[in-house]
């Protein structure tokens, strides 16, 4: 399958990677965890399936709608 990107709903700070990159994962798993304005928020899994690329690194500031990581549902 292809992989789609999965996009961050907020700006702030990449606080914690959870997920490795090509791990099986189950749908509602924490894959990254933002923080903005001293919250913690999760990025989760879709759907089972994989990360492939993770495109941000921790302590990194993110924007709106900017890509995170890419995912490959199963």
């Amino acid at each position: 399958m292809k992989a789609v990107p999965l996009k961050s709903e907020i700006s702030g700070t990449v606080w914690k990677i959870e997920g490795t990159v090509g791990a099986p994962v189950e749908t509602d798993d924490i894959l990254l965890i933002l923080e903005s304005m001293k919250m913690e928020i999760p990025v989760l899994a879709p759907k089972k399936g994989r990360v492939t690329e993770f495109r941000v690194s921790e302590g990194e500031s993110i924007a709106e709608g900017q890509v995170v990581l890419l995912f490959e549902p199963s």
